[in-house]
């Protein structure tokens, strides 16, 4: 098998050379991330600049742009590099959680969601602490789970996969729950600045994100020494708010001269 790796920590990270070394077994793994640390980028293409490519070692290569970029140039872009195409993608593991809203804004998650949209089954794996000690274990959680996901085409098929696994030993975790994704209390503050010329210069700030209790989220998992597992779907439509709004379609459509509500055949 020929597994893609990326992550959006940069390529000389941490938890993307443990995750390499977990996977070895499993195929022939390449590496293509990006040259510097993109966190936060979600699922952003450089569209204005042109992307390096550097071979640094056997399968390993920087990319100067995001994660998606990585994903989209490994399987479409960069005839040199992988061809054929990988069979599967796997982002991460990220150095620290991506729960809840925050999948909004990962670029760990948005390389996986890259891989899926190009028809990829994908993963994305987290260690969920902002400053984990325990990267080795998110890493052989990977090696574990991975098989028996990959065996099950079904389970991929339509989804992609975010996994979070506590900042833990491997003989503490307590297990594995499948989750949903739980809700985020943000609390950030714009922090404004001036520099030694009087030009004024913002940080986004503020204290530490809080959680809402839900037992059967993937922030509740992992609280309780849980590994979360959590499908993802690309197709963000609201399904129950799609039938809602057809009930309403002739009352909008009145709104617009000349407008139509019928649906195509």
């Amino acid at each position: 098998m020929r597994i893609l790796l990326t992550n959006d920590d940069g390529v000389r990270a941490q938890g993307l050379a443990q995750l390499r070394s977990a996977l070895a077994s499993m195929g022939e793994v390449w590496v293509v991330a990006p040259e510097r640390e993109q966190s936060a980028t979600s699922h952003s293409l450089t569209l204005n600049d042109p992307l390096r490519v550097i071979q640094l070692e056997e399968r390993v290569f920087s990319i100067s742009g995001t994660p998606t970029d990585c994903v989209l140039l490994a399987v479409r872009g960069i005839r040199s590099v992988m061809e054929p195409r990988p069979e599967l993608v796997i982002a991460g593991v990220n150095h620290g959680p991506n729960m809840g809203d925050d999948v909004t804004y990962s670029g760990t998650v948005a390389a996986a969601i890259e891989g899926r949209l190009l028809g990829l089954p994908a993963v994305a794996f987290s260690n969920a602490a902002w400053h984990p000690e325990h990267l080795a274990t998110s890493a052989e959680v990977a090696r574990r789970i991975l098989p028996g996901l990959v065996a099950n085409p079904e389970v991929l098929g339509e989804t992609l996969l975010n996994v979070n696994v506590p900042d833990l030993p491997l003989e503490a975790i307590r297990g594995i729950r499948v989750t949903h994704l739980g809700k985020r209390i943000y609390r950030d503050e714009i922090i404004a600045k001036t520099d030694p010329r009087g030009r004024h210069y913002y940080w986004i700030g503020g204290d530490p994100p809080i959680w809402e209790h839900d037992a059967e989220s993937d922030f509740g998992a992992v609280s309780e020494g849980y590994v979360s597992i959590t499908p993802l779907r690309t197709d963000w439509t609201s399904h129950e708010t799609l039938e809602l709004l057809r009930a309403w379609e002739s009352g909008l459509g009145a709104l617009l001269p000349g407008a139509s509500c019928e649906h195509p055949a």
